[in-house]
Order: structure tokens, then sequence, then C-alpha cells
């Protein structure tokens, strides 16, 4: 646990956890729990306030991509080791849509609520899958996938995946989680990651696997 205990650095025990979402910020902060002596960050704590210029850090037609582009923007501006992730919604009948763009999968303003958002999203995803509403879940068949990208400058970047195998529901069900919660169903269980517990969630969702491995990888060091 070297990356731990080294007191050269003010920042061994520091890690930026990039991103505006709070729901995730929580779920991050659960999962990295485990490991002892490490004080999470997220961007209200180091002052960086939202800057439009966020908008563009997403470009790219991988999670890998993404997620490191964001972690490399939030690097250069804490100076801190930074991880930031990216993580969308894969669907088999849709050719792997909305992936990447899974965020702005409906046509909306940018400015619309994150909330109002998400419902928006799951609305239009379910209207995209009309076609195979009376299939089952073998024709409806999706995945969550997440890439967390650990920055610590000079060029040190290492990734950690994690995906969720499911199928997508013929209606939203549950009041928890957050983003296509309410639709993606847990095979195991025949629940939505919605209906899920966090615990439960944490166990089997992509986030939770990506960062479990980003976790044992500090633990290890």
């Amino acid at each position: 646990m070297r990356w731990l205990r080294d007191r050269d650095l003010a920042s061994a025990v520091r890690l930026l956890v990039a991103t505006r979402s709070r729901p995730k910020l929580v779920e991050i902060r659960s999962i990295l729990s485990v490991v002892p002596g490490l004080e999470l960050l997220d961007l209200d704590d180091v002052g960086i306030p939202p800057d439009p210029a966020e908008d563009e850090l997403e470009p790219h037609d991988s999670f890998a991509a993404n997620a490191r582009a964001k972690a490399a923007y939030f690097r250069s501006s804490s100076e801190l080791r930074t991880v930031a992730d990216d993580s969308g919604i894969v669907v088999d009948a849709l050719g792997g849509a909305p992936g990447v763009r899974s965020r702005r999968f409906a046509p909306l303003p940018e400015e619309v609520a994150r909330d109002a958002r998400d419902r928006a999203n799951n609305l239009h995803l379910l209207a995209s899958l009309a076609e195979v509403a009376a299939l089952g879940p073998a024709q409806r068949r999706a995945r969550y996938v997440c890439v967390a990208a650990l920055d610590q400058g000079e060029g040190r970047v290492e990734e950690f995946h994690g995906t969720a195998e499911g199928s997508i529901g013929l209606a939203p069900r549950g009041d928890g989680g957050f983003g296509y919660d309410p639709l993606f169903v847990d095979p195991e269980s025949g629940l939505t990651f919605a209906e899920l517990t966090p615990e439960q969630k944490h166990a089997r969702s992509h986030r939770g696997k990506a960062f479990r491995a980003l976790a044992q990888h500090l633990l290890a060091r």
C-alpha cells in the first residue's frame, strides 16, 4: 500500500472523483470506502465550478476514450490524481445504441435537468424498441458498460472495466437508482436496477465492477 502511505506527496491519500452526478458520486464513494486512508474529493470540494467546456469532453466513440478525456481534463484543472468514468447502456436490437450517447439519447436541450432528462431518455428508449415490445428478454438484450480511468499525471493512466448483462423491460419499475435503471432488468433477480437495494445494485452493476477493480488496484499498491 505504498501509494497510500507515501507522505512525500501532499496528494498521496487524496483522489478526485470527477463527476457532476450526485447519485453517481454516492455510488462511487460507497464502493471505494473499502480503501483505508483514501480521501475522496468531488469537484465542489476542490472548487472547480461547472464550465460549458465540460460538455465537449465526451466526443469520442468509445467509453474508454471519453473516460480518459474527462480524467485528463480534471487532473489538469486540479493537479490531483483523478478518476473519471464514462458509462451507458448498449441495446442489441438498436445496433448498440444509445452507447456513448446514453446521457443525450433523447433530443433535448442541454440545460434540461437531470431527472427530466432521465425520464425522457427512458421514454425514448421504449419508443425506439416499440417494434420488439412484444418479444421476450432474449430479443431485448442489453448491457450496462462502465470504464473508469485513473489519471495520475505524467501520462500514467489506467483503465478499469465493468459490464452488467440484462434486458430492457416493457415499462419503468422502481424508485431507486438513476439513468436507465427503471428499465434495466437484472436476469438473476428479475428486478430492475431501480428496484434493487443499493447494496444489491453495487454487487451487480457495471459501475460496481469497474470501481471494485479500481479499489483492488489501490489496495495492492
